[in-house]
């Protein structure tokens, strides 16, 4: 189980920018962070864990949201085994608690469920005020 520790988070003005970033560690002897499918979830009070970003491996396909999509990018460096979440134009409702998370996935459809992975960061508080 690979180890996530989540950076950045805040509070911001509508319209701000932001920048998350997650480092793994604890990755199995061998093997790198582009082995793993890495992801952003987000989850406010009383709601469920949603999708934000995922990408399979490094050089795939970076999937998004239509409520992000066009204002966030997930970011990979897994020469020093880091994702980083770049969020611009930020609204109201994208106020939650950020998660990464990083799993060996084998399947697109699995992607975008969170109980398809195993390794959690702790979650970082973005909040953005109207």
């Amino acid at each position: 189980q690979v180890t996530l520790v989540e950076s950045g988070g805040g509070t911001v003005q509508a319209g701000d920018s932001q920048r998350l970033s997650c480092e793994a560690s604890g990755i199995a002897p061998g093997s790198t962070l582009n082995s793993y499918a890495v992801a952003w979830f987000r989850q406010t009070p009383g709601k469920e864990r949603e999708y934000v970003a995922v990408n399979r491996w490094p050089g795939g396909s970076t999937y998004y949201s239509d409520s992000v999509k066009g204002r966030f990018t997930l970011s990979r460096d897994d020469a020093v085994n880091t994702v980083s979440l770049r969020m611009n134009n930020l609204k109201p409702e994208d106020t939650a608690i950020y998660y990464c998370a990083a799993e060996l996935i084998g399947t697109v459809k699995q992607l975008f469920r969170p109980s398809s992975y195993g390794s959690w960061g702790q979650g970082t508080q973005v909040t953005v005020s109207s």
